[in-house]
Formats: C-alpha cells, sequence, structure tokens
C-alpha cells in the first residue's frame, strides 16, 4: 500500500493480491447497496457474494485491463476505484471510472476524492487521455464528479435500476486529463506529411 494520509492508505491492489483483499471488498461493496447504491446490484446483496464478484476480476487485472486501488485503515479496507481501460486498438487512448465505493462508516473524510484523484493521475501516466463514467443522477457521487472537473455529457432516463429495483436516471461524465497519446498518422492517411508532433 503506498499514498498513506493519516490512518488511511490507498494502494493500487495486484492479481495476486485479489484473493485476500476479496472479502473486505465485498463487505465495502455490500454496504453500498445496503445504503441505496446504484453500483450495478440489486439488493439484497451479501458480502459473501459481493466478494465473490470481485474475486472475478482476477483475470482482467492481471491482463492490465483492469487497474484496482483499495484504501485501508488499519486491515481493513474502507473504499475502492477501479479504471478500466479500453483494449481497443481505436481505444487505447481512453478508460472508464468505475466503482468508486467508500464504507459509509469512512466518509465525509475526502476518502472518494483520494480515490479518484489516484486513478485519474494513474491513467495521466499511462496516456489515458480520456476517462468516462455514469452515475445516478442526483447522488452525492455525481455532485463529487461535478466538484473536480468532470462534464457532464447528458442524462439518461431510467437507464438503470437502484437496489429496490427502481429504474433511475443516470448522468453520463467524460474528463480530459490534457496527455496526448499521439498513434501517428493512420495507414494511407493523404494529410500525414502534414502532421506535426
Amino acid at each position: 500500500m503506498t499514498a498513506a494520509d493519516g490512518a488511511v492508505r490507498v494502494g493500487r491492489l495486484t492479481a495476486a493480491e485479489l484473493p485476500g483483499a476479496a472479502p473486505g471488498l465485498g463487505a465495502v461493496l455490500a454496504d453500498a447497496v445496503e445504503d441505496g447504491a446504484s453500483v450495478g446490484f440489486l439488493a439484497p446483496l451479501d458480502a459473501v457474494r459481493a466478494a465473490a464478484w470481485w474475486s472475478g476480476l482476477g483475470p482482467d487485472l492481471a491482463s492490465g485491463a483492469l487497474a484496482l486501488w483499495c484504501a485501508r485503515e488499519g486491515e481493513r479496507i474502507v473504499g475502492t476505484v477501479q479504471l478500466r481501460c479500453e483494449t481497443a486498438a481505436n481505444g487505447s487512448h481512453r478508460g472508464e471510472i468505475a466503482k468508486l465505493i467508500v464504507h459509509r462508516d469512512a466518509r465525509g473524510r475526502g476518502l472518494a476524492r483520494r480515490l479518484l484523484g489516484t486513478a485519474e493521475e494513474h491513467a495521466r501516466a499511462a496516456g489515458r487521455r480520456l476517462l468516462l463514467l455514469d452515475t445516478q443522477t442526483g447522488s452525492a457521487a455525481e455532485r463529487l464528479y461535478r466538484s473536480t472537473g468532470w462534464t457532464p455529457l447528458g442524462t439518461v432516463p431510467g437507464y438503470a435500476a437502484d437496489p429496490s429495483g427502481a429504474l433511475r436516471p443516470t448522468t453520463f461524465f467524460h474528463k480530459d486529463l490534457g496527455c496526448r497519446k499521439d498513434p501517428g498518422p493512420a495507414p494511407g492517411d493523404p494529410g500525414a506529411a502534414r502532421l506535426s508532433p
């Protein structure tokens, strides 16, 4: 773990570390669903089922298609965020922020902002200049993204069910990180000679 700040440490998780961390991540996810967060699951979601979902991310972590961070207070996991990297050749400049979750016991200390910033900085260093995400409209998460420079693209009514099963609107966001990973001119591009770095 790295990036210590007081008692909470934020660090990137490896595929080898995932099995040991899955129960703690499962507890954070189950807490979020119980609290009504729209994070892809319906209630009730017990920690065992949630941990099994996390365990299934091992191959993506190992391949590099996914980067995963967790925040620990002592040995307890209290927050997490993911960066999903596009693997298609024409999308190597972009990624998606997913599952930014902080346990109710650890909220109000800026931890979600720290986790988001950590994922953004990793994306920037990796040349991922464009990030996307979506969140339930009107949620605390939406307010966080707006306050950290994310640009709303639009809102889709009834896009996703909340944990109770009720369909809720979702707002989509993007953020340009200001770095450029130039793949060069496309083969056969007649303007290739005029392109400059």
